[in-house]
């Protein structure tokens, strides 16, 4: 087994926090007396990062009620609003966030839809972000993508510190583009998220939903070779992406404490293990979630 180099690479996603969120979740919003165990564990485990957004329903009052100074929090701002003025209102939005949470700086601040910064307002979002890391409000700007088109677009045009995109057996699309290498290159921050494809990778095949059938093949490609390799699927999934040193945080959706023990376990347990290259898959219908009503 190889050994994980330090749980601090290991991101507490905080989106169940504040809403139920998840194809897989079957349990709900996490209670906050739930919130406060797991933000104890992790910390004790290690881990110094905390991932949340705007969007995430209370999330940002659930953890500033709790208490999270001292954690490294990366959140995101939702879409600007078309008449809104971009310096007043990434202010606003962000210090918003901060009086929220509790907290006196942020380490990152994302952009939830990376296309404001290519509209007309783009310049005037990016120089209000970046009057805030002057100001020592924001230590990191970034954005969270969809797959590496957007990023690319981004990363041309401004000069950002954060890429949070998805990353997973499946989706591979941040490594197979050359967008991951790109961002190493450029010195930019990478975390991925959806490692476990919003927990479908961590479902046995019958508790699949029915819309999932279209691709069995490819489920049963996973479940054989993770009896094959004598691998649990959450091993597998955290060695995945933990295999790259390119990717500085995976972000965890846990939606209960249980779950972030047996999470943290296994990142402490990582497999050595070749990946098949036909688990991969760039069908947008499967690995975008936002599709998955249409699919």
């Amino acid at each position: 087994m190889l050994r994980a180099t330090s749980a601090d690479r290991l991101a507490l996603g905080s989106a169940q926090f504040g809403a139920v969120y998840g194809i897989a979740n079957s349990v709900g919003q996490v209670p906050i007396f739930e919130i406060e165990k797991m933000i104890r564990y992790a910390r004790e485990a290690g881990l110094d990062t905390i991932d949340t957004a705007i969007s995430y329903g209370d999330s940002e009052d659930r953890l500033g009620d709790v208490g999270v100074s001292g954690w490294k929090v990366v959140t995101k701002l939702p879409a600007m609003p078309e008449s809104a003025i971009a310096a007043t209102w990434v202010s606003s939005q962000v210090k918003g966030s901060m009086k929220r949470l509790n907290v006196s700086c942020l380490y990152g601040v994302l952009l939830h839809h990376p296309g404001d910064l290519l509209g007309v307002q783009g310049s005037a979002i990016f120089e209000a972000l970046e009057a805030l890391q002057r100001e020592g409000l924001v230590e990191k700007i970034g954005i969270s993508a969809y797959g590496p088109d957007e990023v690319e677009a981004v990363t041309t045009r401004f000069p950002i510190n954060i890429v949070q995109a998805p990353l997973n057996i499946i989706d591979r699309r941040v490594q197979e583009s050359g967008c991951l290498a790109n961002l190493d290159r450029k010195g930019i921050e990478f975390h991925a998220r959806s490692i476990f494809l919003q927990g479908l990778l961590l479902m046995n095949k019958s508790d699949l939903p029915s819309q999932f059938e279209k691709w069995a093949a490819l489920w049963a490609g996973w479940h054989g070779w993770l009896r094959h390799s004598r691998l649990t699927p959450l091993t597998a999934s955290l060695s995945f992406v933990a295999s790259d040193a390119r990717v500085k945080r995976l972000v965890l959706g846990v939606d209960n404490f249980v779950q972030l023990t047996q999470v943290i376990r296994a990142f402490n347990d990582l497999a050595e293990v070749e990946f098949p290259y036909e688990l991969a898959s760039a069908d947008i219908d499967l690995v975008n979630p936002s599709r998955w009503q249409e699919s």
